[in-house]
């Protein structure tokens, strides 16, 4: 119920003050702009049924609200062993940037550029959101503890393991574009020729490749592991891909007719290719800003 000094109107006039907050902390969190506006939607709509009276910081109510939307979120991700493909290739140039504000562009560069996402989808979901929320969105661990039903002692802890991990992390080269276009093209070359070797060059050793439903559907196989299955299954298989841009990232694309039908994503570290996430779903091909490189 609202009270006669918050009406719906203004509720949602104050809701879309922290629109662009909330899409920042749930792209950290998820890594992926469609997750990120489904976790803004459903903390709308848990503040349009309880109402804001009582309620003094909206935004700090609304921060936490939106960090328990993308825990739930990463956990059932987890459980279902399965990351969406953009998880991989979101990146500066996505369709939707320009709706979100200098803000959100600027975090999404910022992503890219530091490849912090892909250090974070190797955290466990609580690491994530404590690191996120405490060192890129200040919250204070007092706050973040009831999210992950910790002490904050136990909180500043899981965010300063998650802290170690991105410290770590392999450099910005990895997703440089150059680099990556030279890989990806490398990759490509080495497919059409059936230039086995070369392909095992490219590839890491725990190199991992996923297939969507549709993929699998149309032949390919839902996961393969290790340098020898990956670059047997690729070597002169992919003699119509294209590299492209998947949402800003160089990846590849099989588009017959400029149709896209395919989109492989490309994960990079240390110079070679650790993952590979084929897409041949209709909506989610749909969804994805996809731009054919020339040769």
């Amino acid at each position: 119920m609202y009270d006669e000094n918050d009406s719906l109107t203004a509720l949602t006039a104050r809701f879309e003050e922290n629109r662009n907050h909330l899409r920042a902390v749930a792209f950290r969190m998820l890594g992926s702009l469609s997750e990120a506006d489904d976790a803004v939607q459903e903390t709308w709509l848990r503040l349009s049924r309880s109402g804001a009276a009582g309620v003094e910081n909206l935004g700090g109510w609304l921060t936490t609200v939106v960090g328990r939307v993308c825990l739930d979120m990463l956990r059932s991700r987890a459980s279902r062993r399965e990351e969406p493909l953009d998880t991989h290739v979101s990146g500066p140039a996505d369709s939707r940037a320009d709706l979100l504000g200098p803000e959100y562009e600027a975090l999404l560069a910022d992503a890219v550029s530091g490849a912090l996402l892909v250090v974070l989808d190797t955290l466990a979901p609580a690491e994530r959101l404590a690191f996120v929320l405490h060192d890129l969105f200040a919250v204070p661990f007092t706050e973040i503890a009831p999210i992950v039903e910790r002490t904050p002692a136990a909180a500043r802890q899981l965010a300063s393991r998650a802290r170690r991990r991105v410290q770590g992390a392999p450099t910005a080269t990895d997703l440089d574009p150059v680099r990556r276009r030279e890989i990806v093209d490398a990759f490509l070359a080495a497919s059409r020729d059936g230039d086995f070797d070369a392909l095992l060059t490219l590839l890491d050793p725990d190199v991992v490749v996923r297939a969507d439903r549709a993929a699998v559907e149309a032949g390919a196989t839902d996961e393969m592991r290790g340098t020898a299955a990956v670059a047997h299954w690729f070597s002169g298989r992919a003699t119509a891909a294209r590299p492209a841009l998947v949402n800003g990232t160089v990846g590849a694309v099989w588009a017959p007719g400029g149709q896209p039908r395919a989109v492989f994503g490309f994960t990079i570290t240390g110079g070679r290719i650790t993952g590979i996430d084929l897409c041949a779903d209709p909506e989610r091909l749909g969804g994805l800003d996809v731009t054919i490189l020339g040769d």
